[in-house]
């Protein structure tokens, strides 16, 4: 397979990328900062983002906290009727490094679970020390051990952590467009994606982990946003990162608006003309009309905080929390079959995590400070799962299922019917 590494922030590479997907059938993408097809405006660019409220950093995104790198690698071939093995493939991982790819250095950590129906590994050490060790990396539901067992072999060749390793790896379920039991996540996408990862601008939509996902009924997948303190809170900076695979369209929510309820069309459908393929799913042409047919919430989220605040894991697990509030913002209730499973984690205190047996000093934010953290919290958790939205472009997979991408005219109708007027900072 050819396989294609971009940088996000180079222009060039987005057409480069376009003209190569484009004259390939089968062309899996790998590298640092995956680009998507063509740039699509985000939630900040909209005016939407001080609806939602706060200061986003300068990238709004979780690499506004100095020293995160995000690494992503997505695969995208075939098409037509699902052959397992074989595919359509539609797939990835997604790399978070707290301290960046170059560092051993531990960071504060924490999780928490909304709802447990899903997988996070590496979470018991995680809480019993409050000490997380390596990157985070997101995926599919069927891929965890492969890319838990890569990053194991991309550690093992550096120093400084301890001789075991408990890779923290999440997941969603992307096995309506993609071939799940096929298995087409390898070691080698995932080495990519490590050493690949770079700080600046994130690549969101269908890239990484999220590139089979669905949110809401529109195509979802990776999504980040971030918020600025106010200097007298601290300045400190708060990034989040999303892979979103959850909820209902009829309870899809922006900025207190229901737009979900504003664009009931636009349902998933099968691109195909053979009626012996996805069986019971509507034809593309007859699911462009408004539809009140029930919908069953199936899914899930995965989370990552990151701040360069000074907290410590308790101090985490209560702004990781807050996670949760977020997502209800945005239209999620935590339904059964949905894992929605957060971590959180802190990059101030370096040099504190290590296994030095001398006494090591760290600094917390005072309780009484810690409001603020909470706020940016749920606002950038709401702006990068509409961001993940906006930023997903339709896409047609396994056995001709089509999902449509969120039109963000309709969202910015929607937004002005209710009065809420965006306005662009």
């Amino acid at each position: 397979m050819q396989v294609v590494a971009s940088v996000a922030r180079a222009g060039l590479l987005h057409a480069m990328l376009l003209a190569i997907v484009g004259a390939a059938a089968v062309s899996p993408i790998a590298g640092a900062q995956a680009a998507p097809a063509a740039a699509k405006q985000r939630a900040r660019e909209l005016g939407v983002s001080t609806l939602i409220g706060g200061v986003a950093g300068p990238l709004d995104a979780i690499t506004d906290v100095a020293g995160v790198e995000v690494g992503h690698t997505t695969l995208v071939s075939g098409r037509g009727r699902l052959v397992v093995g074989r595919g359509p493939v539609r797939t990835g991982v997604t790399v978070v490094h707290p301290r960046g790819k170059g560092s051993a250095d531990p960071v504060f950590g924490a999780w928490f679970t909304l709802n447990g129906n899903g997988e996070m590994t590496g979470t018991t050490w995680l809480d019993e020390s409050g000490v997380l060790e390596g990157p985070v990396a997101i995926t599919n539901t069927h891929s965890v051990g492969v890319v838990r067992d890569a990053i194991l072999q991309w550690q093992v060749s550096r120093p400084g952590l301890q001789p075991w390793g408990l890779p923290v790896v999440a997941e969603t379920y992307d096995g309506s467009l993609n071939d799940i039991n096929g298995f087409h996540v390898k070691p080698e996408h995932v080495l990519s994606a490590l050493d690949g990862a770079a700080a600046g601008p994130v690549a969101e939509g269908n890239v990484g982990g999220g590139t089979g996902m669905r949110c809401h009924g529109f195509k979802g997948g990776i999504g980040t946003a971030s918020r600025k303190l106010e200097a007298a809170d601290g300045g400190y900076t708060v990034g989040v990162l999303v892979q979103c695979n959850y909820g209902l369209r009829r309870d899809f929510r922006v900025a207190g608006v229901p737009v979900g309820e504003e664009i009931m069309d636009l349902r998933s459908c099968s691109a195909s003309s053979d009626t012996a393929v996805s069986r019971g799913v509507p034809r593309c042409v007859a699911a462009s009309r408004p539809t009140g047919a029930p919908e069953a919430e199936q899914g899930s989220i995965i989370v990552v905080v990151a701040t360069d605040a000074p907290l410590l894991p308790h101090q985490l697990r209560r702004v990781v929390r807050r996670v949760a509030l977020g997502v209800a913002r945005a239209g999620g209730f935590g339904g059964n079959s949905s894992g929605d499973i957060f971590i959180a984690f802190s990059t101030a205190n370096a040099g504190t995590g290590g296994h030095d047996t001398s006494v090591v000093r760290t600094q917390m934010l005072p309780n009484s400070r810690i409001d603020p953290m909470f706020y940016a919290t749920v606002q950038a958790t709401e702006e990068a799962i509409l961001n993940a939205l906006l930023a997903a472009e339709t896409m047609t997979g396994a056995n001709d299922l089509r999902i449509h991408a969120l039109p963000a005219d309709r969202l910015l109708a929607a937004l002005r019917k209710y009065g809420r007027v965006p306005r662009v900072p």
